[in-house]
């Protein structure tokens, strides 16, 4: 085997020593700023990237050199030092050096117990993560009397040769061991599970020990001054008397920090001390502009500070400490609104599954739509909606969702389905209406018929059965869990009022409802960009004339039918344009196939033939004739308008007897009206020439004048190409990405989620194109589109309007791409108002 001269790179952490987190790591990186900040941190010594990764190929290392930094006879520690504390690493090896002779030495210092237990905690981390040896062995040993004997005789045993004595010996090996560990293949999975890239490299921190044990005051302990859930000033942390590391945080006989009535504290015990971490910790929050969790010893009463790192937190704390920190001139506002992560604002609107609580998870899928609910388990939307009638919270369980479901969907506090994608039915009503849904949850097996699910283990629940569904994490629970309420308060508000300053494009709402439209306004959308008109058409008392209509044998037949629903539609627009108060409204008119209306088993086709006091054979022909064999790209959209342009005529004077109450209520708007599935300017033309014929028809009938604009949804790759001459008779082109995304690859959103993640591991595609957009294909569509439609019409406003619309990747493609806005969900706005900043403030720091 070929020796290696042994690596001599190392350097001892001092304020001027040439430190770099790239090379060294965030500990060494951390260590060194506390140095700085004159904190009384131990002689320390870091080890960079190069030399680790030398160690782990077999080099050896001078040890010896590194010992002569500590003096004679030291203790030290060896910790891991990543690049970013958040890949991990190998554990911390306390007390490095302890042999024979240090043991009896500190037995004279220290007492013979307090020196056995040292040297044994020595021998069982050298023996279970050095030697590699048995950890069953080792790990049953207790401090007391023959423990550390029988620890020694274990280790020769086990190794045919006596616990090492060699300081520099023990040193070289456990730099070596931990060098390899990092090296591993589980390791390796592990750190890039978190993220890490490839390449991720450690560094490694050589530490002289602060005991933790001795005579006087002397513990261990950690101390962080925020509360790790909420981000509400806190001192939290434990102490424990006699020991070293983190051990107080795994006992029960830890003492409080603060003052506690539940038992002996710090504070009680040297107030002084108390008051000196204390100050460390304002001096690290504002030095190093950061929360930091302080772990520090006291030996003897003189208090040594071993590490700082940043507070872990949720999403809720992430926000209030950033904005706090730039509240008290800590760190710019810019600097605030780009440390929180636009998808991490999801959990701050809604109720969340509380992460300090127990979790009985009997479901696995797709986090669909974050949140979390609590509610017994129905199987149906007629359950859902009697579930909602008595008050009674509910989780409505489909194998997948259709339009029927609609009321149900409304009905329920969260969806449960067994199948489906991110861009499934379920998954994107869910998202708009705010509800927390798991899609394609394929380990349950769901019995309908019998109202019971069963999951993975084996467990039966049925109909009644209390369940938390956890949308945020793609999980179900059972029974009901602790929750933690949404934290829209001053703080959030506050953040995306700075990001509202800096950010560059509009943020409209996709909203279907009146309470949709509300909440597009609680989160200060700009507007609505997308308002599907086919969803207010599934309420009960509008259905029953819907389907009237439907089988309506003349045109004027179907002209009476849609005049009873023009009031009900003039008074939903007039509802959104009070709720949004001159806040532009872009209306798509009507779009699905009218069989979606239709109910699609026997009985209800019974109901049907009795509520229209027509035969059950006419009903169940006329529906069977209005079966397509791809309804999504039959009879819909603007085809509808062009063969039925009744239904078009109706809603588009709905809009206008709106538009004029409206501004009589002294709210005036300019509505927008959209135009469906387009693929032909012919088709632009007819349905312009009719609703500007309604338009007129209003002015008159009412005496009162308005304006409006006609535009069109750009759904089909053919639109796309032939943008330039539709753009001759719109004045605006929303791209709808979902249903371009789906003929672009001749893909079926709904069924794509059975085979996704196998194309998607095997990188036929990088990503879900129906989750992120497909910036090369489908963006070379909007590319053209825009481009040609603006070479036409200089002033055409551009848009997505698609599930996309509020991912950051789609904002930032948008941005370059010269639109003037996206819309999405009403839940996602706050996410892609800050995603939007920080595009902005990015692109604004590459400037410099």
């Amino acid at each position: 085997m070929q020796k290696h001269d042994p690596i001599a790179e190392f350097v001892q952490i001092t304020p001027s020593a040439q430190i770099a987190t790239a090379a060294h790591g965030w500990r060494a990186k951390c260590l060194q700023r506390l140095v700085r900040l004159d904190l009384p941190v131990p002689k320390s010594v870091a080890l960079p990237a190069t030399t680790i990764r030398a160690i782990a190929a077999g080099h050896g290392v001078d040890a010896a050199g590194i010992l002569d930094h500590f003096g004679d006879g030291p203790l030290i520690s060896v910790r891991p030092s990543p690049a970013n504390p958040d890949w991990g690493g190998p554990g911390t090896i306390l007390n490095i050096g302890l042999n024979a002779k240090r043991h009896a030495r500190l037995a004279e210092t220290h007492g013979e117990a307090a020196a056995d237990a040292l040297y044994l905690r020595f021998v069982q981390a050298y023996a279970i993560h050095v030697a590699r040896l048995d950890p069953d062995v080792f790990d049953g040993l207790k401090p007391g009397p023959g423990a550390l004997k029988d620890a020694l005789r274990e280790y020769e045993v086990e190794t045919d040769e006596p616990f090492p004595q060699d300081p520099a010996q023990q040193l070289s090996e456990v730099l070596r061991s931990m060098a390899r560990a990092w090296e591993g293949t589980s390791a390796r999975l592990l750190r890039q599970a978190k993220g890490a890239p490839d390449e991720a490299a450690l560094g490694l921190v050589v530490q002289e020990m602060a005991q933790g044990i001795g005579q006087g005051i002397s513990g261990s302990g950690v101390i962080q001054f925020v509360d790790p859930v909420t981000g509400q000033p806190q001192i939290t942390g434990r102490y424990l008397g006699q020991s070293q590391g983190r051990d107080a945080l795994k006992t029960t006989e830890a003492l409080y920090l603060t003052r506690d009535p539940r038992g002996p504290s710090l504070e009680d015990v040297s107030p002084e001390i108390f008051a000196k971490l204390v100050e460390f910790g304002t001096t690290c929050r504002t030095r190093l502009r950061e929360e930091m969790q302080v772990e520090f010893t006291i030996e003897d009463g003189r208090l040594a500070v071993l590490d700082a790192v940043k507070v872990q937190r949720s999403a809720r704390a992430g926000l209030r400490i950033a904005v706090a920190l730039a509240e008290d001139g800590v760190i710019p506002k810019d600097e605030a609104v780009l440390r929180v992560e636009p998808r991490a604002l999801s959990e701050l609107l809604h109720h969340q599954v509380d992460p300090r609580g127990e979790r009985d998870v009997i479901a696995r899928g797709i986090a669909a739509s974050p949140g979390a609910a609590t509610g017994i388990l129905v199987f149906s939307s007629t359950a859902a909606q009697a579930a909602a009638a008595r008050g009674e919270a509910c989780i409505l369980v489909r194998r997948e969702t259709a339009p029927e479901d609609i009321r149900g969907m409304h009905s329920a506090a969260a969806v449960l389905t067994e199948r489906g994608g991110m861009t499934s039915h379920a998954a994107v009503i869910a998202r708009g209406l705010g509800l927390p849904c798991v899609v394609g949850a394929s380990e349950l097996r769901l019995d309908a018929r019998d109202r019971k699910l069963t999951a993975i283990d084996g467990r039966i629940f049925r109909e009644g059965d209390v369940v938390t569904l956890d949308g945020s994490k793609g999980e179900a629970l059972a029974g009901a869990a602790e929750m933690l309420p949404p934290g829209l308060d001053d703080s959030f508000r506050r953040l995306l009022a700075w990001a509202d300053e800096v950010r560059d494009i509009g943020i409209r709402a996709n909203a279907d409802t009146p309470a949709d439209a509300e909440t597009a306004r609680k989160f200060e959308a700009q507007g609505i960009g997308l308002c599907r008109t086919e969803h207010m058409f599934f309420d009960e008392d509008r259905l029953i004339v819907m389907r009237e209509m439907i089988f309506a044998d003349s045109p004027g037949d179907r002209a009476a039918a849609l005049a009873r629903l023009l009031p009900m539609q003039r008074a939903d627009f007039v509802q959104l344009f009070e709720i949004m108060q001159g806040l532009p409204v872009c209306i798509r008119l009507f779009d699905p196939p009218l069989h979606e209306f239709l109910p699609s088993d026997r009985e209800g086709l019974r109901d049907l033939s009795e509520a229209l006091d027509r035969p059950l054979s006419e009903v169940t022909r006329r529906a069977e004739a209005l079966t397509e064999v791809n309804p999504m790209l039959g009879m819909r959209g603007v085809r509808l308008g062009v063969v039925l342009p009744e239904i078009y005529d109706m809603q588009a004077q709905a809009i206008f007897e709106a538009t004029i109450e409206s501004a009589r209520r002294g709210a005036p708007v300019v509505p927008e009206i959209m135009i469906p599935l387009v693929s032909a300017r012919r088709e632009v033309e007819l349905v312009k020439t009719r609703i500007d014929a309604v338009a007129a028809m209003v002015r008159t009938k009412a005496g009162a004048g308005f304006d409006y604009k006609l535009g069109v949804m750009v759904e089909t790759p053919r639109a796309a190409l032939r943008a330039g001459e539709i753009a001759q008779h719109a004045a605006f082109l929303s791209f709808g990405t979902n249903d371009l995304t789906q003929m672009t690859y001749g893909l079926s959103r709904d069924d794509a989620g059975r085979f996704m993640n196998t194309y998607v591991r095997q990188g036929v595609f990088p990503e879900d194109p129906f989750h992120i957009l497909d910036v090369d294909g489908v963006g070379e569509l909007l590319h053209i589109g825009a481009d040609r439609g603006r070479k036409t019409r200089k002033d055409l406003t551009l848009s997505i309007c698609g599930e996309h619309g509020g991912n950051p990747e789609s904002i930032d493609f948008c941005r370059r791409a010269g639109f003037d806005y996206v819309s999405c969900s009403p839940y996602r706005v706050p996410m892609a108002r800050l995603a939007a900043a920080h595009l902005a403030l990015n692109d604004r720091t590459k400037d410099i």
